[in-house]
């Protein structure tokens, strides 16, 4: 009875603290309404009183004019989504400390990047990333990477807009999809008519936005809970400081999967994904891009260390009653807008400056994902069958950024119905990236690589990846860290608050007697294996499809290797045979002889 009667209490709690319960004040909505019209004017500077030529390199690539610091703080803003903003928080909070590995593979990352891949396309003049592997490989190959990208995108692009427009709806009690309708409509306004140009510099706006948000979240949810030695013992005590070493594949995350697989991912993601390369090539030089990469790693870092440090504060602050278990929140992807209420919400316009910030990261991710998708859909797929004109080309990819919006609106009623945000995305991910990451590298680090062999690696990885993640959804479900409703207030049925704690129970236990869980089969099955482990299998599938295949299949009688398509770092190890050139004869003028 007793049991019944907790479990009773908890839905009593649920039906009476709603998560509308929030409420935006007059100068929260000023200060989101700022960020907003900031956003559109750039949009109107650039594409109506700073116009360039109508041409697609200026559209694209702002006429490979750009400014290294510009577009340092644009990697940064683009690759900080709302995803990372909301669920992040939330993936320490619940899951521990473990997910911080993402944020230390940057070390990694950044000098791969410099020394490896960006000057493969500086080298050889490639501003379209997935140009390289027809240059490399095949037409057959840059093909099937385009497309795998396009249906990559068009699975994320709803997620990235949907998660700040869940958090608006949080504290406001609007619905979700007028939100989500008219943000998009601001977003496609500035990347249809200002380009790259206006892409970049909404950025660097939304990224000051982001960096004052998470830092006083931060800090002043510490300064709440006690300071720092507070939080950390809080943390210590609860086991979200611990870090798995276990190698077991079915953990969710342990250093070894968050590690290897965040390595593969962010260097697919930042080096060789159109969206960022983009605006890496828009640069003038490889030095400027080399320093832009730099900035981006420590800028990235900056805000990520920050974000991850929230989640911690978050568990301090609701250890002793966990606002999913209470009732008070309903799902995950909403504990972090819940903790700034709680944490700041009595300053004013804090919340608005938050969901301002979530805003811009899903804007700025958002606005450069659906640029560079414009590009890449129309040089792939229908500059070949056209005739082109640099005007007709732009008309085009801003109707497909327009088309774009418009999907994202529709794709957000799809979102709404997932549980766990940060899961849905790395299986998504998980398809993709190790192929992509797996196919560039194997061009640039292994000079047999011939195209046949590169385009059977990449259609086994993404055939096996696409079959295990099908098979294994709603499979798997992972234990969060332990969480406690011991300090609850209780709240008896007639409805009064009383200053009792009598649900002394954990929400582990609470959960053994409302569910039964379903025992696990004994026994390793493939369909098992954690989500965090996704890329660096399509990884290893592509290069062990692909290396073997290079020396048992022959490539085309006509087909030569240009040594400027290696990566730097092989150039010396690899023996070459210059291509031979007309050479050039020397006209000598002599004078005449006297006679």
């Amino acid at each position: 009875m007793a049991s019944l009667s907790n479990a009773s209490v908890l839905a009593t709690v649920a039906s009476v603290l709603p998560d509308s319960q929030f409420i935006f004040n007059t100068t929260d909505y000023i200060v989101f309404a700022l960020m907003l019209s900031i956003s559109a004017s750039i949009g109107v500077y650039f594409g109506f009183f700073a116009k360039g030529a109508d041409t697609t390199e200026e559209y694209l690539m702002g006429g490979k004019r750009m400014k290294t610091i510009p577009i340092a703080i644009s990697l940064v803003a683009s690759q900080l989504s709302a995803i990372s903003i909301m669920t992040i928080p939330a993936e320490m909070y619940a899951y521990g400390v473990n997910w911080f590995f993402n944020v230390v593979c940057m070390v990694i990352v950044v000098p791969m990047l410099n020394y490896v891949v960006i000057p493969v396309f500086y080298n050889n003049n490639i501003t379209n990333c997935y140009e390289y592997l027809e240059m490399r490989f095949s037409r057959k190959v840059r093909v099937l990477q385009t497309f795998i990208f396009i249906l990559t995108m068009f699975f994320m692009l709803p997620i990235f807009i949907f998660l700040p427009s869940l958090a608006f709806a949080q504290v406001t009690g609007y619905n979700v999809h007028i939100i989500n309708t008219i943000v998009c409509g601001i977003c496609i306004f500035y990347t249809m008519f200002g380009g790259i140009k206006a892409v970049v510099w909404t950025d660097v706006i939304q990224a000051a936005i982001m960096v004052v948000s998470v830092v006083l979240v931060g800090v002043m949810g510490a300064s709440r809970v006690g300071g720092l030695s507070e939080v950390f013992r809080i943390a210590g005590e609860g086991g979200r400081l611990d870090v798995n070493f276990n190698f077991d594949a079915t953990t969710r995350s342990t250093i070894w999967n968050i590690l290897s697989s965040a390595t593969l991912m962010w260097s697919g993601y930042v080096g060789l994904n159109q969206s960022c390369v983009q605006r890496i090539v828009s640069l003038p030089s490889l030095s400027h891009a080399r320093r832009a990469l730099v900035l981006f790693g420590f800028g990235f870092i900056l805000i990520m260390f920050f974000n991850c440090f929230t989640g911690v504060v978050m568990y301090a602050r609701f250890h002793a009653c966990d606002p999913l278990e209470s009732g008070a929140v309903s799902k995950v992807d909403k504990m972090v807008p819940y903790f700034v209420q709680d944490t700041v919400g009595h300053l004013w316009g804090m919340p608005g400056v938050f969901i301002s910030c979530v805003f811009s990261a899903a804007l700025s991710t958002l606005s450069a994902s659906i640029n560079s998708l414009g590009g890449v859909v129309y040089f792939d797929y229908i500059k070949p069958y056209i005739h082109h004109t640099e005007h007709k080309a732009n008309v085009i990819m801003k109707a497909f950024v327009l088309f774009s919006g418009i999907y994202c609106v529709f794709g957000g009623m799809v979102v709404e119905r997932f549980n766990s945000i940060l899961q849905v995305l790395y299986s998504i991910g998980g398809v993709s990236f190790g192929s992509t990451c797996a196919v560039f590298l194997l061009g640039m680090l292994v000079p047999k690589a011939h195209g046949k062999a590169a385009l059977s690696g990449v259609a086994v990885s993404i055939a096996c990846m696409a079959t295990i993640v099908i098979l294994s959804w709603g499979r798997n479900h992972y234990d969060t860290l332990p969480k406690s409703i011991e300090e609850c207030p209780a709240l008896p049925l007639n409805g009064t608050f009383t200053t009792e704690l009598p649900l002394n129970t954990s929400s582990s236990a609470l959960l053994s007697l409302t569910t039964e869980i379903p025992p696990k089969d004994e026994g390793f099955s493939i369909l098992d294996l954690t989500f965090n482990w996704y890329v660096v299998v399509g990884f290893i599938i592509t290069w062990v499809v692909a290396i073997p295949l290079s020396y048992i299949l022959k490539d085309h009688p006509d087909a030569k290797l240009d040594p400027k398509l290696l990566s730097p770092v092989v150039q010396p190890f690899v023996n070459y045979e210059l291509t031979k050139t007309e050479e050039h004869f020397e006209i000598k003028l002599e004078k005449p002889e006297k006679a």
